[in-house]
């Protein structure tokens, strides 16, 4: 239980919303004799170290100690960074490795210094590379590292006997080798931007020209004699980068891959397993087409694939991929309105489960992470004579690792917030070591009937005193943000709002994962479903409660979409919504990038009434209750310009507002400080604003607005 002395604000900021001491970035071995993982020493130690669970002798053992190999400090390149905030990243030390084609050897980048480890004998070797050195790679037979540094990509031997040597020099300053750029990595998923061939003689390596992309500047108003920070960031309707694929042999050969880089401009997997043609998948700026290409080396590449939509392809992790002479890929099947596992352009999962991921390849079985209710992850197998087999049980949200006859399962429970990672071998199950922080509580939402399959999923927690309760609706609502999951510690934040006296609503509408006409429904628009669905979730509440849902006092808090949809909802609906805190929000989408706004929205030229219609900024004149604004000024992703041009818009409009600007801080408010004061002055502000009764921030003030 938390005390006095550690509030809820303060232990969720201080465990990062309780993710640390719980082993991430699992890696079975081949052979399926060694697990290894990253996991802090204990729930509020911030620094990942590196971990091999010996499966047959059931042990663990520490690999990478950062204090040891590098100090107390860190001092993190820029790119490193950037690449932690696409992952939404925000511990130390060891937050990532990559291991041989047979786990023998891993390597681990830190402060930009490159460490390889000898796993059975647990020997370190650092390895001279140039500083600030980024993603480093291992070659499959284990002789090699490859890094990004400096723009260029660079090789060593693993045994450190001689310094890197540049692979391919780095070019002018808007080009660079082996580094993904915003639009890839932050929409399409792909972090990785070079992949070694099967047989260690080369890599292929993708060049990125940022040179057509528009220059923006990132001021830290808070420091005026630091200069700004220039970012290339593609925002919908202007260009690109320009990415190539290059094969780059460690002889010193160079050979580009070659594509209709004209329509399909997106690179957005790339695989290369032994005995196969590298895949190479590509994907066109609409996002309506999508090829798999096959490429070996001297030979054109041939397309195996194409796979087309109205709306949009789908990127799915895990996909595609060679089971044996099959190709795996992910894609909607519009009869059963189901994404399902193809092999060969055939489906081959049952016709009530979307496919969300491809977890694990082995010779006579696919992992599976499949949902057959959508409010759960279940594991699954699919056996090569098409046997289906569900690995975990009901009431979680699973996902896992295999290799070798070992399989990795990890469960978030909706009965413990404490997740568990069990290693299974020969029918035995051990336990992985997990030393998360333990929550204030365990939340236990009531899930709302729905009427029909239109009906937004929803949660509800309750509070302990009796009401009437005012209501906080706490949605994410937009595409990739599901929020109504059977996982207890999803619910810890929303449980804390329930012990403020709020009935606390947390609906997931149309737009969010689920089945393909679900989420597709936000193909060409925002707005209206994403704001229809969180009314007719109030509406259920209504039904659900009665008078005990006091809707005269309706809150409304989100982050990023979220907060798009929160600053939406008392615009447009202040007959039903009361107050909103509307953190990081996009306010006009013209600002926001190519690749997820394009998918949705198409392009701002082709569609300028789209674009008007889904903009905040219009809407400024409708104001007539409490908003505040929230935003990080280091935000690379949703920048403050969001949240200023909508101010600048409430004012000319005489709409009173508030604006908490954070400084230094991005979009995902890593810092401890600053987490935890965030919700206590959110709290205060709608207990202000709504008047709740016995609630720091007194009654509700006179607001000219209303």
């Amino acid at each position: 239980m938390s005390t006095p002395e550690q509030s809820y604000p303060r232990l969720a900021a201080a465990t990062q919303r309780f993710t640390l001491g719980v082993p991430a970035g699992v890696h079975v071995s081949p052979g399926g004799d060694r697990v290894l993982y990253v996991r802090s020493r204990s729930g509020t130690d911030r620094t990942g170290l590196l971990w091999c669970f010996d499966v047959p002798r059931r042990q663990e053992r520490l690999l990478v100690d950062p204090a040891v190999l590098a100090g107390g400090s860190e001092d993190v390149p820029a790119e490193e960074r950037a690449r932690r905030e696409r992952l939404r990243q925000g511990g130390a030390g060891v937050t990532g490795f990559a291991v041989d084609a047979t786990a023998d050897r891993a390597v681990v980048a830190l402060s930009g210094r490159v460490f390889v480890v000898a796993v059975a004998a647990g020997a370190v070797t650092e390895v001279a590379v140039p500083a600030a050195a980024v993603d480093p790679r291992l070659s499959p037979d284990g002789r090699w590292v490859a890094v990004h540094a400096g723009g260029g990509l660079h090789v060593a031997p693993t045994d450190g006997s001689a310094p890197s040597q540049p692979l391919v020099e780095p070019e002018d300053g808007t080009v660079t080798w082996g580094l993904s750029d915003f639009a890839h990595a932050e929409e399409l998923g792909r972090l990785r931007s070079f992949w070694w061939a099967p047989d260690s003689t080369g890599l292929l390596v993708t060049r990125v020209d940022e040179a057509p992309v528009a220059r923006w500047h990132l001021c830290d108003p808070a420091n005026p004699e630091r200069p700004p920070t220039a970012v290339r960031y593609p925002a919908a309707g202007t260009d690109n980068v320009v990415t190539t694929l290059w094969h780059l042999r460690l002889d010193g050969g160079r050979t580009q891959v070659p594509w209709d880089q004209t329509s399909l401009g997106y690179l957005v997997d790339v695989s290369w397993q032994r005995e196969h043609p590298a895949l190479v998948t590509v994907l066109s700026r609409d996002q309506r087409r999508a090829e798999v290409l096959g490429w070996e080396p001297g030979r054109p590449p041939t397309v195996l694939r194409q796979v087309t939509d109205t709306s949009w392809v789908d990127v799915v992790p895990g996909v595609p991929a060679w089971w044996g002479q099959r190709l795996l890929t992910v894609e909607v099947d519009g009869e059963r309105d189901a994404h399902r596992l193809y092999v060969d352009g055939t489906p081959a999962t049952p016709e009530d489960v979307q496919v969300r991921a491809v977890l694990a390849v082995e010779d006579d079985a696919v992992l599976v992470q499949g949902v057959a209710d959508e409010r759960e992850r279940r594991v699954c197998r699919l056996d090569r004579d098409g046997g289906w087999t569900w690995l975990t049980q009901e009431g979680a949200v699973a996902t896992g690792a295999a290799a070798g006859g070992t399989t990795v399962l990890r469960r978030d429970r909706d009965d413990s917030c404490t997740p568990s990672l069990t290693v299974h071998r020969d029918g035995a199950g051990v336990p992985l070591p997990v030393h998360m922080a333990e929550p204030p509580w365990v939340p236990r939402p009531r899930y709302l009937a729905r009427r029909d399959a239109s009906d937004p999923r929803v949660a509800v927690l309750e509070p302990d005193a009796e009401g009437p309760w005012p209501v906080l609706l706490d949605p994410y609502g937009g595409p990739h943000g599901q929020r109504v999951l059977a996982s207890a510690r999803s619910y810890l934040d929303a449980r804390w709002w329930a012990e403020q006296g709020y009935l606390v609503v947390v609906a997931d509408g149309p737009g969010t994962p689920g089945r393909p006409s679900w989420e597709r429904s936000m193909s060409g628009r925002f707005a209206e479903p994403a704001l229809a669905a969180q009314v007719r979730a109030l509406q259920m509440v209504a039904d659900a409660y009665g008078e005990q849902a006091d809707l005269a006092r309706v809150g409304v808090r989100g982050w990023s979409f979220g907060g798009y949809l929160a600053a939406l909802l008392v615009m447009e609906r202040p007959d039903l919504v009361h107050a909103a805190v509307a953190g990081a929000p996009v306010t006009e989408w013209r600002l926001y990038d190519t690749a997820y706004t394009e998918r949705h929205l198409g392009l701002p030229g082709d569609n300028p009434d789209r674009y008007d219609r889904e903009s905040l900024l219009p809407r400024a004149a409708r104001l007539t209750r409490p908003l505040l604004l929230v935003h990080g000024i280091a935000d690379d992703n949703v920048v403050a310009a969001h949240t200023l041009r909508l101010s600048r818009a409430l004012l000319e409009a005489g709409r009173l507002h508030q604006v908490l600007p954070l400084s230094g801080v991005t979009h995902m408010t890593p810092q401890e400080v600053v987490a935890e004061n965030l919700l206590l002055l959110q709290r205060d502000f709608l207990a202000g604003a709504l008047g709740a009764a016995g609630r720091q921030g007194g009654p509700s003030e006179i607001w000219p607005n209303a």
